[in-house]
Order: C-alpha cells, then structure tokens, then sequence
C-alpha cells in the first residue's frame, strides 16, 4: 500500500464546509466535506464511507482538488452515445415531418410515431424504436400535436373559403 496523496493546504477545512453549505450540486457539497474531514484528521477510509464513496474514489477526487481546485470536483460532462442520424440526415428528416405527409406517397394523411420510425427506416437506413423517435422529435424543437381530423375525400377549396370566412 502506497502513501496516500497529500491534498493542498490553500484552503483550510473550514473554508471547505462552508464552501460545501453554498454548493448547490450534493455531489460537489459531500466532495468537499469529505477533503474537510481529511484535514481535519479523520482516517480517509472512514471519511470517504461518511461521503458515499469508498476510499480509492477518495483518493481521485483529491489528485483532481489538487490540480483544479473546487471546479475539478465537479462531474465532467458526458458525451453520452452518438446520435444515430447525423446532422444533415436530422435537418431532412425535420424538413419532411414540417412539410406533412403525402396521401398518395406516404401513405398517411398525418404522421404517427409508427409512421416516422418506418419513414426513418426506409429513407435513412436507421431503425427507432417509438420512445427513441418521441426523443429525436423532441430534440428537433419539435412538439408532438395531433392534427385536426379531415376528410380525405373533403373539398380542399370549400374548407380554405370556410376557415378564411371565420377568421381563422
């Protein structure tokens, strides 16, 4: 077992806790109660169980207060899992959903998350599942309304003349 790694003394324990009370994020609050606790003399196993965290994450998040400072207690951001259309393919993807669907091409008379998943399937080679679409719609800005109901067979030109008429 190695020594331990020493923390930087610029900041007294007292100055961490009430650093700890201001700090909004609790994951950044217990970090830095738990640097407190160290230099206050308690042993870093018992101070890193009082934390939430076992003794080795203790040791990384003082090799990262030592070289950041309270900012490298924070968690980094996350790339997270790449999206599964690229961006061009998204920009045409919204450009289709915002244009409508076509009766006689697509099928529909308004689009359904069944109906975008296959439209992504068949147009960009990318399968969704219904909760994965209901995301990308949603990271599109777009919202999911449903249309009012109309007639395939209705004449287009009476409604336009009616709905001008009202107002609307």
């Amino acid at each position: 077992m190695g020594a331990a790694v020493a923390i930087r003394t610029d900041l007294e324990a007292g100055s961490l806790r009430r650093l700890a009370r201001r700090e909004r994020d609790g994951r950044v609050s217990a970090r830095l109660i738990a640097l407190a606790n160290v230099l206050e003399g308690m042993s870093r196993e018992a101070a890193a169980r009082s934390a939430g965290m076992d003794r080795q994450t203790l040791r990384d998040w003082v090799i990262r207060f030592n070289e950041d400072g309270v900012e490298g207690l924070r968690d980094q951001h996350r790339s997270g899992r790449p999206t599964r259309m690229s961006e061009g393919q998204q920009a045409a993807f919204k450009a289709v959903m915002l244009r409508g669907p076509d009766r006689e091409r697509d099928g529909v008379s308004s689009w359904r998350i069944v109906d975008l998943c296959r439209m992504a399937e068949e147009r960009f080679g990318v399968s969704y599942r219904e909760s994965g679409m209901l995301r990308l719609v949603k990271s599109l800005d777009l919202s999911w309304q449903k249309t009012r109901p109309s007639q395939p067979k209705a004449d287009r030109a009476a409604i336009s003349w009616t709905v001008c008429r009202l107002g609307g």
